[in-house]
């Protein structure tokens, strides 16, 4: 069973205004599958084929002037000397829509556009399945433990796989072997222990020197490791609101994965029993709504900035987000029950900043309207 992508209609109105689109994301997010269905009727052409590759790679003229008017390029950044030759090309032939291109390494992606296609590429962020995708596709669960530990990557629901079975092969299959194909680790055990120590950390803030002498690595390494993830659609760091209110505020980055169950299997969890009573509960909820919200500006193709705040007392908010002139600050709390506590940073943030917009997502399912704050239960994310 086809899941509709939410992002579909953004990428088809893009194909009818620029030459080429580009959409990126995490191994197994739905890229093929959804260029196919957007335009059954193109060439595909998957770089991962050997052949393919190294035809791209030693003649791109050649392989441009093979496959024109309608190719699907899949993981495009094996051939970067492409980017080059693809604005000569779509220049010359001035064809909306012509190339739709994909790629899952983000980074590396990113740098030959700017470089190359700027003005001529419409590009698109496609991470797994959505909250809201799910249920309409009729992939119901009881609560958010559920949805977290399963994760959000089509093909373990469509072909319902065990979650735990599912995430040993995709970091066997895609995390070991993409981050050692951008940058050549040796040491593979330790980029391992390194992968589980960084789950630990999840919500956190990312103390890369404590990391390093954990794992006997400098600065430098983990520095370089954790853009390894960050290139690959692994994890990713958000940056501290950057505005200061008369306070000394932590400048340093937090850490969180780009998707739950990867981040549950990385972490030891197997049910939701071991969910539950885990110490990263509340990073793990807290990571999801992330996510969620996430997901849901990417689809619908908005420029919204993400950020937390926190100052050097430990006073935080979650999640803050820059919707053009609106500030809306998010506190996640996996709690079922409420309590006034819950409230308590809302509050003081709502003293710096008068206009805020308060939320506080829980692991409840009533909504309600309160005179300070809105209070969202986690499958009614998407009216915020």
């Amino acid at each position: 069973m086809q899941i509709q992508r939410e992002i579909a209609s953004k990428i088809s109105s893009a194909l009818g205004k620029y030459p080429i689109v580009a959409i990126t994301g995490p191994r197994q997010s739905g890229k093929t599958t959804l260029c196919k269905l957007l335009k059954p009727d193109f060439t595909y052409v998957n770089l991962e084929d050997i052949s393919k590759r190294e035809f791209a790679k030693s003649d791109p003229k050649g392989f441009l002037e093979t496959y024109q008017d309608g190719v699907i390029i899949d993981e495009i950044q094996y051939a970067p000397d492409l980017f080059s030759y693809l604005q000569v090309y779509t220049d010359q032939r001035q064809k909306n829509g012509e190339y739709i291109i994909t790629g899952s390494q983000n980074f590396l992606l990113l740098e030959s556009i700017s470089q190359s296609l700027a003005g001529r590429v419409a590009l698109f962020n496609l991470l797994p399945l959505s909250l809201k995708e799910l249920e309409k596709g009729n992939y119901l669960f009881e609560n958010w433990k559920e949805y977290a530990l399963n994760g959000s990557f089509p093909r373990k629901w469509v072909n319902d796989i065990d979650p735990t079975d599912f995430y040993a092969n995709y970091v066997r299959t895609y995390v070991e072997r993409d981050v050692r194909l951008i940058k050549n680790i040796t040491n593979l055990d330790v980029f391992q222990k390194f992968i589980h120590l960084l789950a630990g950390r999840t919500g956190q803030l990312l103390n890369q020197s404590s990391l390093g002498n954990e794992l006997g690595l400098d600065n430098k390494t983990i520095n370089s490791w954790m853009s390894l993830l960050e290139a690959s659609f692994i994890a990713f760091r958000l940056k501290p609101y950057h505005n200061n209110f008369n306070k000394r505020i932590v400048k340093t980055p937090k850490v969180y994965f780009y998707d739950t169950g990867l981040l549950a299997y990385l972490l030891g969890i197997r049910t939701e029993y071991d969910l539950e009573i885990h110490f990263a509960k509340g990073q793990v909820f807290e990571n999801l709504i992330l996510l969620e919200k996430i997901k849901q500006t990417w689809n619908n193709n908005t420029h919204e900035n993400y950020s937390f705040w926190r100052d050097v007392s430990g006073n935080e908010i979650d999640i803050l987000i820059e919707r053009g002139q609106q500030l809306i600050a998010i506190e996640v709390k996996s709690g079922k029950t409420l309590h006034n506590d819950f409230f308590k940073s809302l509050d003081q943030f709502k003293g710096f900043k008068p206009d805020v917009s308060n939320f506080l997502v829980y692991g409840g399912n009533e909504s309600q309207k309160r005179s300070q704050v809105t209070i969202v239960g986690f499958k009614d994310l998407h009216t915020i």
